[in-house]
């Protein structure tokens, strides 16, 4: 079956399953929402980022983008649906590559939007600090954190892909960046900003400080990315379905 054919059956599959429609809808209202809450904190504190401030509902938000991941590759894990799409695509590595791309495509988009609203959100509240930030570190922010978002749900599929569960590896991802990277993660020194969620949310912030910038923030983030797909790819071609 020719890959197109295949990415159209993996993107019906997406598209008619109704929580993984609503969570890309709650990452949108819930990072909104948040990121208003954001840009009305005190800019008088003299570690104030308007820009990452702004978008700081994408940091919750990205829970949702994890799980969009997550439900979608552990999906194939239930009633034999995984065994019914190897039929289909006796090519195993093409079907996973499919896979991802029906993730990454709807991701990217979705993750944009929710970076552009977000950052409309939260400038609306910040008053005078709303006019610090340049346009063009406002475009990297929302092109950036939309990328941010696809990895971060590319990285809980192909986790998911590893573990056969959706529940296993959300149990694992989001402790990690609720309990891990923001509250132990601080006694990590340095070695913190090569966690995958404190590099790339670099690429959110007006400035900031360290070994790693927006672009090589967000590199490390794909790096973590591209070691779970490889795993997930791994557990797909050689274990049973």
């Amino acid at each position: 079956m020719p890959f197109a054919s295949v990415l159209h059956a993996e993107w019906l599959k997406i598209r008619t399953l109704r929580s993984l429609t609503g969570t890309l809808l709650v990452l949108v209202a819930v990072s909104t929402a948040f990121s208003a809450l954001g840009g009305a904190s005190d800019s008088g504190d003299p570690e104030f980022d308007p820009l990452s401030n702004a978008l700081s509902g994408l940091l919750l938000g990205q829970i949702a983008a994890i799980a969009f991941g997550a439900t979608a590759v552990s999906a194939e894990y239930h009633g034999g649906a995984l065994r019914v799409s190897l039929a289909a695509v006796p090519r195993r590595g093409r079907w996973f590559a499919a896979k991802l791309t029906a993730v990454a495509l709807p991701a990217l988009l979705v993750g944009v939007l929710t970076a552009a609203a977000s950052l409309v959100a939260g400038r609306s509240v910040m008053g005078e600090a709303a006019a610090g930030p340049t346009a063009g570190a406002q475009v990297r922010a929302v092109l950036g954190g939309g990328v941010y978002l696809m990895l971060m749900a590319l990285f809980a599929a192909g986790f998911t892909a590893l573990l056969r569960s959706g529940i296993a590896a959300l149990g694992i991802l989001v402790p990690f960046l609720l309990i891990v990277s923001f509250v132990i993660g601080d006694a990590a020194g340095a070695a913190v900003e090569f966690m995958p969620d404190r590099a790339g949310q670099i690429v959110l912030r007006e400035s900031w400080d360290g070994t790693l910038g927006p672009w090589t923030g967000l590199a490390v983030t794909t790096v973590w990315a591209a070691s779970a797909v490889a795993a997930g790819a791994w557990s797909v071609v050689r274990r049973d379905a």
